[in-house]
């Protein structure tokens, strides 16, 4: 007897394409939509920029590496 498959929620995503102080680019970092929730009345862009911060911290906690500030954000 086939099993049934279990219901899954896929993850939803939002891309960005980051720019930072010193001039390097990151393109189509994902931000899951969960994060980006506007009920509260915050601008989508607001809410990316914090969401990607943490990520940043997060890479930099494990490789001992800081990245510059993010200069600007734009949704892809």
């Amino acid at each position: 007897m086939a099993r049934k498959k279990a219901d899954r929620k896929t993850a939803a995503f939002t891309m960005f394409n980051v720019t930072y102080e010193d001039g390097t680019i990151t393109s189509n970092r994902r931000v899951s939509n969960e994060q980006l929730d506007q009920s509260f009345g915050d601008d989508l862009l607001d809410l990316a920029r914090t969401a990607i911060q943490q990520q940043d911290n997060d890479i930099a906690a494990r490789s001992n590496q800081r990245r510059a500030k993010i200069k600007t954000i734009a949704k892809v």
